[in-house]
């Protein structure tokens, strides 16, 4: 855990108390690398990844996305949320979009309360900003 020292035993014992423990391998695996790399300079470069994979979605969603969507704009995390227009099934989009060698995940199972089925959750992690730049232009022939 990384956290300010007066809050390293209380949060431990919060944690032993939720799960009665991590393993002892996967604690010791995660010291060894963190007493290894420049945690640092490894969440700086990981910052710098994720905003430029994040700037290729912002940058292209709006004219991928059937008129009158609308998104998010994320300060931080992994996915963007975006809204198709009243009347649109995302699950639908996505069969098409499937058709189209991209994909997304429909927004209405991570509803607490009645879903929205218009909404999609789409991640910026795991692809470039060239490979996203393509899913979206992909995106756009899903629907049109």
């Amino acid at each position: 855990m990384r956290a300010p020292a007066p809050l390293r035993r209380p949060l431990a014992i919060a944690k032993q108390a939720a799960d009665l423990h991590s393993s002892t391998v996967d604690q010791v695996a995660a010291a060894r690398w963190l007493e290894a790399v420049d945690l640092d300079r490894r969440v700086g470069d990981l910052r710098r990844a994720y905003g430029a994979r994040l700037d290729a979605l912002l940058g292209g969603l709006a004219a991928s996305l059937p008129p009158g969507s609308e998104h998010n704009q994320p300060d931080g995390g992994m996915f963007v949320w975006a809204r198709l227009p009243d009347g649109w099934d995302a699950a639908a989009l996505l069969e098409s979009a499937l058709d189209h060698d991209v994909a997304f995940v429909p927004g209405y199972p991570f509803f607490a309360g009645p879903p929205d089925i218009a909404t999609l959750r789409l991640s910026f992690t795991a692809h470039s900003p060239a490979e996203i730049s393509e899913g979206l232009q992909r995106l756009r022939g899903a629907w049109t």
